[in-house]
């Protein structure tokens, strides 16, 4: 790509980023820390030096790495896991000027390109909005034997983070531009209320994209107050699938699974247990759940196993009858696009509450796409909800709608985005993971002028995410603020700031 026609000037413009960072008050992020939890970051690139080559990288954590006493490559003090590569480390390998020589000091690499993107849109010296902030990078590990599940290498990620911000008595924003569909979606796991407990350490805020399964088909939900059949197409040569079902607990309901030819499992949501029967040549793995300290909420969890090879394609069948119900109110999801066959999904899917997990924790700045050129929502941005207070009305799952709770929080530019790539080249992607840098780096501009510049010491967190909705632009068609595509808006920097 000829990098003098970057399109991400455009899409900075329609951000309003470029009316702080080129006039008064010229906004670079100076003094701001943004951290990035990804797949690590292409530290040899121009995109993280100063000027003077020297590196913006304050530290590089890879969880992934095997710690070597011997070469003086260990973990982060308190930790016990990956290798902690510091600035001075990083500086040496780059005086080497080559890549090679370099990583023989910094064995590190980014396999994936994704986290060299997501750090690019963030803070890249060319490609950036937060051109002169500090970087800490977080490049997620896989979990140790024994241990928990890959939540445990993102929570000590954000805290190692956290931490590091208090340390240097700087302000820090954290990008997290991944998540997946597995949960409740209601900001009360485990994951989401520590994401909330760690938006109120320090002066920091939490930003993370809202996924791209706004128009992947995996989801599907409603009020089951009679007898309701869900159906879900399997396509050929799908090797494993699971389902998630959500209810109150509440609410009794019979679940009959039929498989396409007509074989079926029926299960009582009360029976709490492990159910195991083989359906045609798949065998079923169904676990009904039971409330948890923090969720009022039930799950049963379906493992689709293929006795052979693939598992029976064609169209599945989930029949709800209520038992005892209240509320009455269904979620089903299904794992990632990304992890499933093209068409693999449901025939009649809920675009609404697409969005991924950890985007639901209730304090995180929550970002969605939209298409800067066309000015439009892109349809595949994680959609979420809006619970809107009217008097003496209530939705049917008797919640009371309040406007102080939306998600997402805003939209940002999320189609056809520059990024740099660890070949040292650049092009051009789509997606909620490069819109999120988008309000990270933005976020790092207005901490920059609340709090490094002292015209706000207090413009983090809560108050931080009001700034950026309430500069929020409106897009074109849509006339009904927040809603669950694009919140409160597209980002517009420059009326987010109040002079």
């Amino acid at each position: 790509m000829d990098f003098q026609q970057n399109i991400d000037t455009y899409a900075k413009d329609i951000s309003c980023i470029s009316q702080v960072t080129q006039r008064s008050p010229n906004l670079s992020g100076k003094g701001v820390i943004i951290a990035v939890l990804d797949s690590g970051i292409d530290y040899f690139s121009p995109e993280f030096r100063f000027a003077n080559g020297k590196t913006r990288i304050l530290a590089l954590w890879d969880q992934s790495a095997i710690p070597n006493e011997e070469k003086g490559q260990l973990p982060p003090e308190g930790y016990r896991e990956g290798v902690l590569y510091t600035r001075e480390r990083i500086d040496e390998a780059l005086a080497t000027g080559n890549r090679e020589e370099g990583f023989v000091i910094v064995p590190h690499r980014d396999s994936s390109g994704h986290g060299t993107a997501v750090a690019g849109v963030a803070a890249g010296t060319r490609t950036g909005v937060a051109q002169e902030a500090e970087l800490i990078i977080v490049k997620l590990g896989t979990p140790l034997p024994n241990t928990f599940p890959k939540t445990t290498q993102l929570m000590r990620g954000i805290t190692y983070a956290v931490n590091m911000g208090i340390a240097l008595d700087r302000p820090v924003v954290i990008n997290l531009s991944f998540g997946n569909t597995y949960g409740d979606h209601r900001g009360d796991s485990l994951l989401e209320r520590f994401i909330d407990n760690a938006s109120e350490i320090g002066r920091t805020s939490i930003v993370i994209g809202s996924g791209n399964e706004g128009n992947s088909n995996g989801h599907t939900a409603g009020i089951a107050m009679e007898k309701t059949t869900i159906e879900l197409a399997v396509t050929q040569y799908e090797t494993g699938l699971s389902v998630q079902f959500w209810k109150h607990f509440n609410d009794r309901f019979q679940l009959k699974i039929l498989s396409p030819g007509g074989e079926e499992l029926i299960l009582e949501t009360r029976q709490l247990d492990t159910v195991r029967k083989t359906l045609e040549q798949t065998q079923l793995l169904c676990y009904v759940g039971e409330p948890l300290p923090y969720s009022v909420n039930q799950e049963i969890f379906i493992d689709f196993i293929p006795q052979n090879t693939y598992i029976n394609q064609g169209i599945w069948r989930f029949e709800l009858t209520p038992v005892d119900v209240i509320t009455g109110e269904y979620r089903f999801y299904l794992p990632s696009y990304a992890v499933r066959n093209a068409g693999t999904g449901f025939f009649l899917p809920t675009p609404e509450v697409t969005l991924t997990i950890p985007s639901t924790s209730m304090r995180a700045i929550t970002v969605g796409a939209y298409d800067p050129r066309r000015q439009n929502y892109a349809d595949f941005s994680g959609r979420g909800y809006v619970y809107r207070y009217e008097e003496g009305r209530t939705t049917g799952q008797n919640i009371p709608f309040g406007i102080a709770f939306s998600k997402p929080d805003l939209v940002a530019p999320g189609v056809d985005i520059t990024v740099p790539t660890p070949e040292g080249t650049y092009e051009q992607v789509s997606g909620t993971s490069f819109a999120a840098p988008f309000v990270a780096g933005s976020a790092a501009l207005l901490m920059e002028y609340g709090i490094i510049q002292g015209n706000d010491i207090y413009l983090y967190g809560q108050k931080l995410k009001a700034s950026l909705t309430d500069g929020a632009r409106k897009l074109p068609g849509i006339t009904q603020y927040p809603n669950d595509m694009v919140g409160w808006g597209a980002l517009c920097v420059g009326e987010s700031i109040h002079f």
